[in-house]
């Protein structure tokens, strides 16, 4: 009982100590001054060895304290080898460092889960300090830009100068899009900043959202809402003039068998006619844009794009070399394959074809080439480039709008039907053109269509 409640150890010193002090008193009483120093000696390293052992505590918990100080929660205070009074000091000291061991290892957990949930996102994550010394960045912001890394977000400034200009000029809570040329295709950027403040420090953080798609596809749904509107006035106010047309004539030609005013009679017949013939074509301009806006869905099969190409070549090869126009074509590999609708592909090829026919009319030695490969990302890109006239840049942004043309006799409807097919396919068709000097076409298809 008296072991349990009472450092034996203590006790021991004290005893020892007690009659060191009292056999040097003894010794020096009866003269035997040699032994009375030996037993001052003793004394004295007995103090040291108490003192030594009173301050054990104050010693582990400032060596505890270090260790806290640089966070290491490793070390083991062991329980059973100290004396009575430290052990619950120990195990305290224990049960500090499994906790910070286990807390530890819970938010390293919750980084890890937080850092997979960030990679699998298609949004663009980056991070940085009041210096633009980027604290994180996530890979889908180094895919989106083509970067393979980025150590300060002012490096921005000479690779995507439009996209650092948005970032200085980004307002917390105000998103703005941002239209880039990233490598050979153009993307649009929702760019979405916030900031925040970590151990005093202000960082910034910046979200991209790749709204290409989006954009197109919202642009593509509201121009066939007003296709179908208009369709269906045009329609319901031109069907009723061509039947009356038709019904005038046929009185007119009973008309001529009877005595009336041949010359009258030729007018009003001349007028009828241009009305019909007038009617008749707003009609099938009607019809057109009524399948542009309801085109059927894809009816997918595997294409050799070699094949895809030299069968179109071949059905504008006769009224491309009576104009004197040279067609090239190259595939790599030869053996390159897509799954995709060949039937729509091969209208939209023709329509490139036929439109880079019409910008080559004034070149010298006027030549189209057909050229098919894949990228780095397995993404097959198809070209129609030509040596013609190229394309303004003024009006760049608006061939693919429905409806507009450059040229007198055009309908403003291939380019957009283009454009909505490679939507239709998951992929996409870009422009690269430069007045007086050429326009090269291509369409881009998703690696996941591909085979």
């Amino acid at each position: 009982m008296i072991c349990n409640n009472v450092d034996v150890r203590l006790l021991g010193r004290l005893v020892l100590l007690v009659a060191a002090l009292g056999g040097g008193g003894y010794a020096a009483q009866h003269h035997a001054y040699g032994l009375a120093l030996g037993a001052l000696g003793l004394l004295v390293i007995l103090v040291l060895d108490l003192a030594r052992y009173l301050t054990r505590g104050q010693q582990a918990l400032a060596d505890f304290t270090l260790a806290l100080k640089y966070r290491d929660f490793s070390r083991q205070y062991p329980a059973q080898a100290v004396p009575a009074s430290l052990r619950p000091l120990h195990e305290a000291f224990n049960q500090i460092n499994a906790t910070f061991r286990e807390l530890r290892a819970e938010q390293e957990g919750q980084f890890q889960y937080l850092q997979t949930i960030l990679a699998l996102l298609d949004t663009g994550i980056v991070s940085y300090d009041a210096a633009g010394t980027v604290a994180w960045v996530n890979e889908a912001f180094k895919q989106t830009l083509h970067l393979p890394y980025l150590k300060n977000i002012r490096a921005l400034q000479s690779r995507q100068p439009v996209l650092y200009e948005a970032i200085c000029r980004a307002v917390p809570g105000q998103p703005v899009v941002v239209k880039l040329t990233v490598g050979p295709q153009t993307v649009q950027l929702l760019v979405s900043a916030t900031q925040f403040k970590l151990r005093g420090e202000a960082f910034t953080l910046l979200a991209f959202k790749n709204v290409s798609q989006a954009l197109a596809d919202t642009e593509t749904a509201a121009w066939q809402q007003l296709l179908r509107v208009m369709t269906h006035e045009i329609m319901n106010s031109v069907a009723p003039i061509a039947s009356l047309a038709d019904s005038l004539g046929r009185h007119v030609q009973r008309v001529r068998q009877q005595e009336v005013s041949g010359e009258l009679l030729e007018d009003v017949g001349t007028g009828i006619r241009i009305i019909q013939q007038r009617s008749e074509g707003l009609l099938r301009f009607a019809q057109v844009y009524r399948d542009f806006s309801t085109l059927a869905a894809l009816q997918r099969t595997t294409l050799y794009v070699q094949e895809l190409l030299q069968a179109t070549r071949q059905l504008l090869a006769e009224q491309l070399a009576a104009q004197g126009i040279e067609v090239t074509f190259s595939v790599r590999p030869a053996h390159l394959i897509l799954h995709a609708d060949g039937h729509l592909l091969e209208q939209v090829l023709i329509n490139l074809m036929l439109n880079a026919a019409q910008a080559v009319t004034q070149t010298s030695n006027p030549r189209i080439s057909l050229l098919a490969w894949p990228d780095e990302q397995e993404q097959v890109v198809i070209e129609v480039k030509d040596n013609g006239s190229g394309i303004p840049a003024d009006v760049l942004d608006s061939i693919f709008i429905p409806f507009f043309t450059t040229r007198p006799d055009g309908s403003g409807i291939g380019l957009s039907l283009a454009k909505q097919i490679m939507q239709l396919h998951q992929g996409s068709i870009q422009v690269h053109s430069v007045e007086g000097a050429g326009s090269a076409f291509q369409l881009w298809f998703p690696a996941s269509i591909t085979c």
